[in-house]
């Protein structure tokens, strides 16, 4: 009687159990992406200062602005190596 009894408490609980999981699971996985969306906001939107939003607002949509001049002092060389001839041994 009590291995009986053991063996129904125990279904009682898995069923239980996969019955709030089916419930409370959907709930779960909306907290985690929501918190998720919050960090991922937080890393790469919102620690703009007040002075770069303000010099976002004032540029016009379709203005190119160039922050950087490239470094001219870099030149290419002409000469990358000597061509050599060769034959084919068979």
């Amino acid at each position: 009687m009590g291995l009986l009894r053991t063996i129904l408490i125990i279904l009682l609980v898995y069923f239980g159990f996969k019955i709030l999981a089916r419930l409370f699971a959907p709930l779960l996985v909306r907290f985690v992406a929501k918190k998720a969306e919050q960090k991922f906001g937080e890393q790469f939107g919102g620690f703009q200062n007040p002075n770069q939003q303000r010099q976002q607002q004032k540029e016009n949509e379709g203005e190119t602005v160039i922050d950087k001049m490239p470094n001219k002092s870099k030149s290419s060389n002409d000469k990358v190596g000597e061509y050599i001839d060769y034959e084919e041994i068979e």
